[in-house]
């Protein structure tokens, strides 16, 4: 069995598989360091069912954060549940620092939108950091993809909560009806995660990156790229999350 046909069935399954090292140590602290800039220049206080610093619309920021966004070894698993036409619905961090608590656990569907047999949205966490349960990985519950509510009802005891434990440079890919939610950090240091968000074709976009793109670094954009952010007609249409023909 492949890596990708394994991640295709644990999410099946689960709802969530973890891609151990997809970047390099190296790789992870570099582009955590160029995140730790850009939060210092538009970080914002997010209280989203809990607080934690937010970086939005990334690709605008910094061209290191472009690998993310169609890496080889996330992108089949993506294109297996939305096509090859589907889009990147945003690219965001969330630094969860010491003191900061449980993000309420939710789903990123709403609930007219749930779809038990293809999901509108595919989600990937990218881990500049180690994730361990003391600095805040990111929790997920088992098979809630398939409950039918975007969160867990009120009443219900939760028998099983999975923390993303793995190391440095290692993806999160979950299908976005599963209940998920930040842990809390009681550890001393920082804990930085990119959240890349894939929608299907006909969604709009949740950052739409053609705000605020710099024009020359459009040729270091690969194909690929282009068609996931629908910038293959170049920079000119704005909004472009309004037009499906692109």
């Amino acid at each position: 069995m492949t890596e990708t046909e394994k991640a295709i069935l644990d999410i099946d399954i689960y709802g969530f598989t973890i891609l151990e090292r997809v970047l390099t140590e190296d790789q992870a602290v570099e582009m955590r360091e160029a995140l730790i800039r850009c939060e210092k220049k538009v970080g914002t206080e997010a209280s989203n069912q809990g607080t934690a610093r937010h970086v939005a619309n990334l690709p605008t920021l910094d061209p290191i954060f472009f690998k993310t966004i169609d890496h080889p070894r996330t992108l089949p698993i993506l294109e297996n549940y939305l096509g090859d036409s589907m889009i990147l619905g945003s690219l965001n961090a969330r630094i969860v620092r010491h003191g900061d608590g449980y993000q309420g656990l939710h789903s990123d569907i709403s609930t007219e939108m749930l779809n038990m047999t293809s999901p509108v949205m595919m989600n990937t966490v990218w881990m500049l950091d180690e994730f361990t349960s003391e600095n805040g990985a990111t929790r997920a519950v088992p098979g809630s993809h398939k409950s039918g509510f975007a969160a867990p009802p009120e009443g219900l005891e939760l028998k099983h909560v999975a923390d993303a434990i793995a190391p440095i440079g290692s993806v999160l890919v979950f299908n976005g009806q599963t209940w998920h939610g930040g842990g809390r950090n009681t550890g001393d240091k920082n804990r930085h995660a990119l959240f890349g968000h894939y929608r299907k074709r006909m969604l709009v976009f949740q950052n739409d990156p053609h705000d605020e793109f710099p024009e020359e670094w459009f040729n270091q954009l690969t194909e690929r790229q282009r068609q996931l952010m629908r910038m293959k007609n170049g920079l000119g249409a704005k909004h472009a999350a309004d037009s499906h023909r692109l």
